[in-house]
């Protein structure tokens, strides 16, 4: 048991009385206090995490990010066309190689490569002779 004894007024003394109240109230974590506090320390981690597993779905990689409404004709592909030669043949006004890229984004292809009797879509603006 702490006795404190007053005798006179003195600050000395005043200053030891509340270094020993202090140095009394550590503060202690039991172990379930350990886990209160990690767990809220953890928390917006796992909020975070689950708002990204949720909209996950919706940040997918696409070819396109929003393709508007195209119109288009089909082309068969022949014995010995490429997309070069569908592009000259469809859009001889216009440049091959943005023909070639429209034909390619529009059909959604990973290569160049037209196998025979393939139907590709190509963009009205093309097909229409302009």
């Amino acid at each position: 048991m702490t006795t404190i004894g007053i005798t006179a007024f003195s600050p000395a003394a005043s200053l030891s009385a509340q270094r020993t109240s202090s140095q009394s109230t550590k503060l202690r974590l039991t172990a379930r206090g350990r886990r209160v506090f990690a767990a809220i320390a953890a928390l917006p981690l796992v909020i975070a995490l689950s708002i990204a597993a949720i909209s996950g779905g919706a940040a997918m990689a696409s070819r396109d990010s929003g393709v508007a409404s195209v119109s288009y004709e089909t082309v068969t592909v022949g014995s010995g066309d490429s997309l070069w030669s569908i592009a000259e043949e469809v859009a001889p006004a216009a440049d091959p190689r943005d023909v070639v890229d429209a034909i390619v984004r529009l059909n959604a292809l990973d290569s160049a490569n037209v196998l025979v009797g393939q139907r590709l879509a190509v963009p009205a603006e093309y097909s229409s002779g302009s």
